[in-house]
């Protein structure tokens, strides 16, 4: 009895170990190792990458993409990576140096393949060329329009194949099923702007981040509170007094400030003009289980505080 007890115990070990070993599902840290510059790259190479993947993100949530300095872990992570995905266009300026020194895969501009967009200051339709700075490599935030993020799409599920063929064929299934969101997200915003009059449709906000979505969908930006590529950049009083006596003559009724940014003087453009200062998500997903923690809920919150501030 005590030869088949000691049997049945090995026999039992040897199962659990077997088991602990290869049998449960994987983990979050398995996969393909891969990190992405910010929460809404991050969004997107999860959706292709699916359970394929062990992603980082470097940029947390609220983060700006302008001014983070990475931490120790961030270093080790991109060392360790086999893509680093990031926007490009020099969004992740700031970042070039660590991205330079550290990475031993290869680096993905998502937006590769998007004609951009020239970066545009305050007061550009004026002609004053002093007002702000023409960023060189083009507008950055691509991710305003979803027509790009498809493309965003497409780069990632590239990537992923070449370096995981063998699940190429996962990595493609899912891309296929996100841009079929993305363009459902498209049409609905389109029936969403439907309601903002043509003459309504005049967009100020605290930096540069609304140039594809108007190209896009038919807004107007007549002007900005920072004409920076740089969200840490201060205006001077002619360029606050000029941008208001704007906001004024073609009574704009909201001014759109990110979440991720200082308000400070956007309020008081605000309260210089009657202007209703609101929200919105720009260059950061909002937090975990929140009302912008995806792309896509990310791209519905903004239309909606558009389409509602302006109609």
């Amino acid at each position: 009895m005590k030869y088949n007890l000691a049997i049945l115990l090995t026999v039992t070990i040897a199962i659990a170990l077997l088991l602990s070993a290869c049998g449960t599902p994987a983990a979050s840290g398995d996969g393909l190792n891969v990190v992405a510059s910010t929460t809404l790259v991050g969004d997107v190479v999860k959706r292709v990458g699916g359970d394929h993947i062990s992603l980082n993100v470097l940029l947390p949530v609220s983060a700006d993409p302008h001014t983070f300095e990475p931490r120790p872990q961030d270093v080790a992570a991109l060392s360790d990576a086999r893509l680093v995905f990031i926007n490009g266009l020099r969004l992740e300026e700031s970042l070039q140096p660590v991205l330079e020194a550290n990475i031993k895969g290869s680096l993905v501009e998502v937006s590769d393949g998007i004609e951009a967009l020239p970066f545009q200051s305050e007061l550009e339709h004026k002609g004053d060329q002093t007002a702000g700075e023409a960023h060189s490599a083009g507008d950055p935030h691509t991710w305003m329009d979803p027509n790009n993020v498809i493309v965003w799409t497409q780069n990632i599920a590239t990537a992923l194949s070449e370096a995981d063929p063998a699940n190429a064929q996962a990595y493609q299934a899912n891309a296929d099923a996100y841009i079929a969101e993305l363009r459902s997200l498209d049409a609905w915003i389109r029936q969403q702007v439907e309601q903002v009059p043509a003459e309504r449709r005049k967009l100020v906000s605290d930096h540069s981040v609304f140039g594809y979505f108007a190209d896009e969908y038919g807004f107007d930006q007549v002007g900005l509170i920072v004409a920076s590529f740089s969200t840490g950049a201060a205006p001077s009083a002619q360029e606050l007094a000029a941008l208001e006596d704007e906001i004024r003559q073609q009574a704009v009724p909201a001014i759109f400030v990110g979440t991720t940014v200082n308000p400070a003087l956007s309020e008081q453009v605000a309260r210089d003009t009657g202007a209703r200062l609101i929200p919105i998500y720009t260059g950061s997903l909002g937090e975990v289980g929140g009302e912008a923690d995806s792309y896509i809920k990310f791209m519905r919150y903004n239309v909606n505080a558009i389409v509602n501030g302006l109609k």
